[in-house]
């Protein structure tokens, strides 16, 4: 008997090793075949016509994965870059006639959506078409389409243009019901990323820049879809006001929003015929991976400008949570690419492509002091995203010099700390605690027992400190006073063209006015853009993190879309420690 089991274990041990085998050589074959499928040049037949599906989330890089189309997942990310590379390649290649934009849903900033229009405009020069159709427009699919010779719009929809909002969470309430007390460490009158604690609403001071900068996104947003579709900024304020967004479709043709009512089989057609198709065909398109990845003859010199991207929130990297594989962050890792850049000869200048809304004041701090010591060697340049605020801006403050698109929300010099205090918890539920240590601040942060004053002094000024130094960076990068900067720090949040006026930035454009302005300051006519980081590898990505994104997924699936949005700031509540510099605005209405 002993002998037979000996047997049937060595032989299902067998065929479990082979099955392993065979399926890791799958797996290796598949993606050998997806690496080289996303390395091959695309060549359009004629008459091709570019199909920009406005569809998922919007970042400035996104992360390939290869195997989405083989496990049926969609695609999530929009990178900008790749769109204003196809976008660019569609212009210039002569088999692609024309881009037709089918509007889906989108999110994302702005700032990424400005840069994108403003290709689409320049594409528009080439005589090309472009025809826009929509189920629904969400209002930021309306302000990329609004450019389009033609908008279509489905019998049954709608163009979206409603306005902007951004809605306050605030825990105060429920913190009282269960017993936390919150102990909040701010510098700053604007900082109010620690209002959801103690207030149970807007402070007047948040009520007066949240007022501030969406009036000044949405009066660069509604000036270039009034120009766009030649209707009067109080024709376009009436149709708001009014609410015709949910009304009937008939409503945009009336204020001259669309151009006609029409079913997608019918604008398909119409595109054919532009396109120069056989109408009777299926029309043949070509997405922004195929495009993007047609070659460009681009020059090839020794002379490096590099494009290091740093997008997300500051922080550690928490390689025990499920949940950090569903986001991009900015670690101390961006120090040590900076440091690398630095070392690197073939590389002239470099572009800090900077996307955040801030976070852990020490690891910005890290950040800044590579910025610094690259600036000594070789000339560095920011060019801000939808966001790069609080310690968004801490790492950009150092540069030689800052471009930012208009509705880039930055400066929110400012830095906070939260400690909480669950002693009124623990008497709901029974717990006690008991406690031995060595010295008077060994359990400074105990969170079951209320804050001494002289700790909430020593807090206080820790934060006090912070700020300061915050204010001294932005002084000596900017070349202004600590009093002036002090006067438009304070945590406030300003747009890109505010900001442009406060002297916290020096341009208004995109990645080129960026790229040019970094190739003047390095003194270079000859020079070639590459990117310096790519995104983490796919393959050591997908091994990763595979079985996390899986949970993530289960967990959005239970709660859906806003009640996991939810979820995450919670989860990012709990993990945030130290003294943070962060921007703590969502804007809803894309």
């Amino acid at each position: 008997m002993k002998q037979f089991f000996k047997t049937v274990f060595a032989s299902t041990l067998g065929v479990l090793i082979a099955s392993g085998i065979l399926m890791l050589g799958s797996v290796f074959i598949i993606l050998g075949i997806a690496a080289s499928a996303d390395s091959s040049e695309y060549k359009p037949e004629k008459n091709t016509v570019f199909k920009l599906t406005l569809n998922g989330n919007l970042v400035d890089k996104a992360v390939k994965n290869p195997f989405a189309g083989l496990m049926g997942e969609a695609d999530e990310q929009l990178a900008v870059s790749d769109i204003i590379k196809a976008i660019r390649s569609a212009k210039t290649n002569d088999n692609i006639k024309g881009i037709y934009m089918e509007a889906g849903s989108i999110s994302g900033g702005f700032a990424g959506l400005e840069a994108i229009r403003r290709e689409l405009l320049d594409f528009k020069e080439s005589g090309k078409f472009i025809v826009s159709y929509g189920d629904s427009y969400s209002q930021g699919n309306y302000y990329l389409c609004s450019v389009a010779d033609s908008v279509f719009l489905n019998p049954l929809g709608d163009v979206g243009l409603i306005g902007l909002a951004s809605q306050g969470l605030f825990f105060t309430g429920l913190a009282e019901k269960l017993g936390i007390e919150h102990y909040i460490f701010k510098v700053g009158t604007y900082k109010s990323a620690v209002e959801p604690y103690f207030l149970k609403k807007f402070s007047d001071a948040n009520r007066e820049q949240l007022t501030s900068f969406l009036n000044s996104i949405w009066g660069n947003v509604t000036s270039a879809i009034t120009e766009s579709r030649n209707i009067s900024p109080a024709r376009l304020n009436d149709y708001l006001d009014k609410g015709l967004a949910l009304g009937q479709a008939s409503n945009a043709i009336e204020y001259n929003l669309a151009d006609g009512l029409r079913y997608r089989y019918e604008v398909e057609n119409c595109v054919k015929e532009m396109a120069g198709q056989d109408v009777k065909e299926k029309l043949k398109t070509a997405d922004v991976s195929k495009v993007a990845s047609i070659k460009v003859k681009e020059k090839d010199s020794k002379n490096k400008i590099a494009v290091l991207y740093a997008e997300g929130e500051i922080k550690d990297e928490d390689a025990s949570s499920p949940f950090a594989a569903n986001e991009q962050i900015i670690s101390e890792e961006m120090a040590k690419q900076l440091r690398k850049l630095k070392n690197d000869d073939d590389v002239k200048a470099v572009v800090f492509r900077v996307n955040s809304p801030g976070g852990s004041a020490y690891i910005s701090e890290q950040i800044w002091k590579e910025v610094v010591e690259l600036k000594a060697k070789k000339p560095i340049v920011v060019s801000m995203g939808n966001y790069a605020a609080s310690g968004g801006y801490y790492i950009s403050c150092a540069a030689n010099k800052i471009v930012a698109e208009r509705t880039t929300l930055t400066g929110s010099i400012g830095v906070f700390g939260v400690i909480r205090n669950f002693t009124g918890t623990f008497e709901k539920v029974g717990v006690t605690t008991d406690i031995v240590k060595t010295n008077t601040y060994a359990d400074l942060g105990d969170m079951s027992r209320p804050m001494r004053e002289d700790e909430k002094a020593l807090v206080q000024r820790s934060v006090e400190h912070t700020y300061d130094l915050f204010l001294t960076r932005c002084a000596d990068g900017r070349g202004i006073s600590k009093t002036a900067i002090d006067s438009i720090g304070q945590g406030r949040v300003w747009t890109g063209e505010q900001a442009l006026e406060r002297g916290l930035v020096d341009q208004i454009g995109g990645m080129d006015v960026a790229i040019k302005e970094a190739a003047t300051l390095a003194e270079l006519t000859d020079y070639s853009v590459t990117v310096a980081d790519g995104p983490k590898d796919f393959i050591t990505k997908f091994l990763e993190k595979k079985m996390d994104e899986a949970k993530v997924s289960m967990v959005k699936s239970m709660l859906g879309e806003e009640q996991f949005n939810l979820f995450m700031s919670i989860q990012r509540a709990k993990t945030e420690s130290g003294i943070i510099a962060r921007m703590p605005f969502d804007i809803s209405g894309l």
